[in-house]
């Protein structure tokens, strides 16, 4: 029987509810979201095929994860839900190392995103952006000039990446990048995808300052691309959560870094 309006915009809203209830819980099984919203495996199965092809969660043994694991990178609108208030804080925490009339490198990050919002208060600026979101928040500021990068865009990420936006970093020179990571193993930092890690390094090699913004949840886990060593980055930005046996490896390896409080 085909779907109704109705059927169509109960499953939206129950899929709404079932992806508010593993974004919770970090992760679930079937069974459990089954009996949790009293429908059936089969009905849980077809919604959780349909929020992992857009990417908003990773199915894998018999349940569902919002968590990004070393290959699979979570849903830039998932992401942006994610430690709202921690990345908030980071963004304000990176504004105060900009100074008005420098040109700016923003990744594709949420985080940066949050960041592109506070911009128009240190103007002018120069704003350099593969992230569609930040160009998004920024097309309209006054004083800030935006340099848009080309290339192959992600709905994933909701960036451009490839050598079209490759090759238009290698021609750019700003005072300074702002990036974040998928995962930090003791003072390396990775990414998931190979495409994203080639865009970033690209970002980083343009700029002659580097910042780096993550979340203390990052720490301790790898992701299948190594991106740089904690020690490329002039200044790491991390919220207080940051457990003491990483913070010392941080102190031991010399990396200049900042906790930051919400």
């Amino acid at each position: 029987m085909p779907d109704t309006p109705k059927r169509q915009r109960d499953a939206t809203t129950r899929r709404q509810a079932l992806l508010d209830y593993v974004v919770q819980a970090g992760a679930a099984q079937v069974d459990e979201l089954a009996t949790h919203f009293g429908v059936s495996r089969m009905t849980v199965h077809r919604d959780l095929d349909a929020l992992a092809a857009q990417g908003m969660v990773n199915k894998q043994h018999g349940g569902v994860t919002t968590r990004a694991s070393s290959v699979f990178e979570s849903n830039f609108a998932l992401r942006a839900q994610l430690a709202a208030g921690e990345k908030s804080a980071l963004a304000r925490a990176a504004l105060e190392e900009i100074a008005a009339g420098e040109a700016l490198i923003l990744d594709d990050s949420t985080t940066c995103a949050a960041l592109a919002s506070l911009l128009p208060g240190r103007t002018p600026l120069t704003v350099i952006t593969n992230g569609l979101e930040s160009i998004e928040r920024l097309k309209t500021a006054s004083d800030i000039r935006l340099i848009t990068l080309g290339g192959d865009y992600q709905p994933r990420f909701n960036a451009t990446f490839g050598l079209l936006c490759e090759q238009t970093l290698a021609s750019l020179r700003a005072n300074v990048a702002v990036l974040s990571a998928s995962a930090i193993l003791g003072t390396t930092a990775y990414v998931q995808d190979p495409a994203v890690t080639q865009i970033k390094r690209a970002q980083m090699a343009a700029a002659e300052r580097r910042i780096l913004l993550v979340h203390s949840a990052k720490f301790g886990h790898s992701a299948l691309h190594r991106l740089a060593d904690l020690s490329e980055f002039d200044l790491v930005l991390v919220d207080s959560g940051l457990a003491p046996p990483q913070r010392e490896a941080l102190d031991e390896a010399g990396i200049r870094y900042r906790l930051i409080r919400r």
